[in-house]
């Protein structure tokens, strides 16, 4: 019992301790992808504050942080502006447009968990996983030279001189603290320590350094403060509920719930792996959904999964609910209590935690297994990292799974064979071998000589298994062509499935399948169970 309550609490001093790190995270995160979205601040902090609090509690991946991220948000930076363009200036048509698409995405994502939806997640390749964590990897680290940048006359340029090097310093100094002091000791979270003696070194040493405050202010924010937030019933003023509007937000809608749902799903299998423990995806896909219908309803801009700020959770220690319900009431709490300190946070010591995010996330073992892998899963591989970066993760993602299949499918019609013998009585049997669908139909006609074969023909589909409709179709066409041709044909050992189809397909079929089947092989194939048992009887 005693062990049981230790356990207990030194997760939970995990937990909280890990939480507070992620909050001082997303800060800035949440500030620039609302930037990004062209909407003010507190609008990516609110939703960062709401998403992670609702997935945490009901979410089916304890320990995974959501917010709001940059894949969202260049989608909804063209919402936003066609929304601007449809009011007069100064009306903000813009805001309550993205509002009410969150809601409606949120509705699209809790129908794909009520669904069951997605478990179809489990269909996507490992390349293409690997594909995923790194393009995502190199995102995250393009994103953070931004930060090397400061404003100068209205414009960003890059630092120069002794600016610059602060800035290489204090990165190196968080990224060096967060590598050697769980070397020292693995009690204290590295992120949370090396942001604390970082932010120390510049207040104390009143270095002239970027800021939280000072990013937000270049970006054209007032600032970090902000209240509760509170029901945006305007939404329901100021947009019309008729088919124009939902024709205007359908295809974003849409669009934003499939990448949400993709980038969660995915950053749920990587926990899963790094934690070796299960999520539930279904119920996730239905948290998600929840969460960003509340955080269009409270003026967020809707989120989905982080998976930088996840990997700093999972590496601090934050292994369950309590982690991410900590870092989302965290950062409430910046923003009503302790806007002033947080706003002092040196920009360079976040990079520092990102920057070692990118190393944590990278699948460096990509590297070494270049070699040893398929050219096709290389290809996939560097296909979707590529549209990763390029373009987007839903089509990255997408584009991968869907050159996966097609090489899938090209390798098993490449299976497909027959081997010819001749019976006493002069009947000329074709024992099928291999998947027999649509992308092996050409193989499996050519193998056929219905011209020159004797009268009576058969096909023994013993060792193949007819897939789908194409599969039907041939081997319907295939019959047709022996009878016009005079001969008789017979086909053998077809699934029962296939043959129920081929039977309401046309009756013919019924003089042309053998019914009465004396092969063990065939009746072990249709009821493995018997197999099964046979095998156990055998080991008694």
């Amino acid at each position: 019992m005693m062990e049981f309550i230790r356990k207990r609490s030194s997760n939970v001093k995990n937990d909280v301790l890990s939480g507070l790190t992620v909050a001082l995270a997303l800060v800035p995160e949440a500030v620039a992808f609302a930037f990004v979205a062209g909407v003010d601040p507190l609008v990516g902090l609110y939703a960062a504050f709401m998403i992670g609090l609702i997935t945490s509690i009901f979410g089916g991946r304890p320990g995974m942080i959501s917010g709001a991220t940059g894949a969202l948000a260049v989608v909804m930076v063209t919402l936003v502006a066609r929304g601007n363009a449809m009011g007069a200036e100064g009306d903000e048509l813009g805001l309550y447009y993205l509002f009410m698409t969150v809601i409606l995405m949120g509705v699209i994502q809790v129908l794909a968990g009520v669904f069951k939806l997605g478990k179809f997640v489990r269909l996507i390749p490992h390349p293409v996983m690997m594909g995923f964590v790194n393009g995502l990897a190199i995102v995250i680290f393009l994103s953070q030279l931004s930060m090397f940048m400061t404003s100068e006359n209205g414009e960003m340029v890059w630092m120069q001189g002794t600016s610059l090097w602060t800035m290489i310093g204090l990165v190196g100094l968080t990224i060096a603290i967060m590598f050697g002091l769980p070397q020292i000791t693995k009690k204290l979270p590295e992120a949370l320590v090396a942001i604390l003696v970082v932010s120390a070194i510049v207040i104390f040493g009143d270095l002239d350094v970027a800021t939280v405050g000072s990013f937000i202010r270049d970006g054209g924010g007032e600032g970090l403060k902000g209240g509760l937030p509170l029901p945006q019933w305007a939404i329901f003023e100021k947009i019309p509920l008729n088919f124009e509007t939902l024709k205007f937000i359908g295809p974003y809608a849409l669009i934003l719930a499939a990448i949400g749902l993709i980038e969660s799903l995915m950053t749920l299998n990587l926990i899963d792996e790094l934690t070796e423990t299960r999520g539930n995806s279904n119920k996730e896909c239905i948290a998600q959904g929840g969460a960003n219908i509340v955080t269009g309803l409270f003026g967020g801009m809707g989120g989905c999964a982080m998976i930088g700020q996840s990997i700093i959770n999972i590496k601090g220690g934050g292994r369950g609910r309590l982690s991410g319900i900590v870092a989302a009431l965290a950062l409430l709490a910046f923003i009503l209590f302790a806007s002033g300190l947080i706003e002092q946070v040196p920009i360079a010591a976040l990079v520092g935690v990102m920057f070692m995010v990118v190393i944590g996330t990278f699948a460096w073992s990509s590297f070494r297994i270049i070699n040893k892998i398929p050219k096709t899963d290389v290809f996939v591989l560097i296909l979707v990292s590529s549209m990763t970066v390029f373009f987007d993760l839903a089509i990255a993602v997408i584009s991968g799974v869907i050159v996966s299949a097609l090489v899938f499918s090209w390798e098993n019609a490449k299976r497909i064979r027959a081997r010819k013998r001749i019976k006493e009585d002069g009947t000329k049997v074709y024992e099928i071998w291999g998947p027999l669908f649509f992308g092996s139909i050409k193989t499996f006609n050519d193998k056929f000589d219905v011209k020159n074969d004797p009268q009576s023909v058969e096909i023994d589909f013993v060792e193949s298994r007819v897939s789908d409709h194409s599969a039907i179709e041939a081997i319907s066409n295939l019959v047709n062509k022996y009878k016009e041709d005079g001969k008789t044909i017979h086909l053998k050992h077809l699934s029962e499935d296939c043959k129920i189809l081929l039977y309401k397909s046309s009756p013919l079929f019924k003089d042309v399948i053998i019914e009465a089947i004396d092969d063990p092989r065939y009746h072990l194939a249709e009821n493995p169970e018997a197999f099964t048992e046979g095998l156990s009887e055998y080991k008694l």
